[in-house]
């Protein structure tokens, strides 16, 4: 039986984005987890509201943010639990996204692998991917699992 002891228990970390890969990066993630013993944890990452002459306006916006990112997450949370058998663990933060992420893996040591799906267009594999496994790979203090974004989920079930 997988070890569920939450101070050993390994956490897959996945952004949450807009990307059709993030559905490739949460099954693997999820199948991870559940044959391991694991857990999943989500980032989202809003944009913060700049260039708001009035404070109230760009509180409102932070906001309207704010919600929308928890309404994705719940929706995905549903999911999550149903794959992996486990309720995740929610992150939201506001700013850029590669400072969100390096600055959450710096805070949360239960966090043991990041999971990232890249891109299948001709733009390469992402922004995300192309930083953290270039110029910005020192500042990893976990592994990076990138899974090819084009994986079918019977793809996903075989090597999971």
């Amino acid at each position: 039986m997988p070890n569920r002891n939450p101070q050993t228990q390994r956490v897959f970390l996945v952004v949450v984005d807009q990307s059709p890969e993030l559905k490739v990066a949460l099954r693997f993630a999820c199948r991870r987890a559940r044959h391991s013993g694991g857990r999943v944890a989500m980032l989202y990452v809003t944009e913060p509201a700049e260039g708001v002459e009035w404070m109230g306006v760009g509180d409102l916006m932070r906001e309207e943010r704010r919600q929308e990112a928890e309404t994705k997450l719940a929706e995905l949370a549903h999911h999550v639990h149903e794959m992996s058998g486990e309720t995740p663990m929610l992150y939201v933060r506001e700013g850029e996204p590669r400072e969100a992420l390096l600055a959450l893996l710096e805070e949360e040591p239960a966090i043991s692998i990041l999971v990232l799906a890249a891109g299948t267009g001709r733009a390469g594999p992402g922004p995300l991917i192309a930083a953290l496994s270039g110029k910005y790979s020192t500042r990893l203090r976990v592994p990076l699992t990138i899974v090819p974004g084009g994986l079918s989920d019977a793809d996903i079930d075989a090597i999971t």
